[in-house]
């Protein structure tokens, strides 16, 4: 079993506390959608993923991370 975790929270506050409506806007979904993500709920798509990685100016590996069991 695989799962996908990630920093966004973390990422978000450090960019100036980015509330989750302004991270949607910056990559063109919904809030809901942010939420989602960020409680593991949800895995993006590679190109939503990247596009969240570029919204903090960081590599896709620096926001997700694979873990393998």
């Amino acid at each position: 079993m695989a799962e996908i975790t990630n920093c966004i929270r973390r990422l978000r506050f450090e960019h100036d506390e980015m509330t989750q409506e302004e991270l949607a806007e910056r990559t063109g979904i919904t809030r809901q959608t942010i939420i989602a993500i960020e409680a593991g709920k949800y895995t993006p798509s590679l190109a939503l993923g990247f596009r969240i990685a570029q919204a903090f100016n960081r590599r896709i590996d620096e926001v997700f991370q694979y873990q393998s069991f």
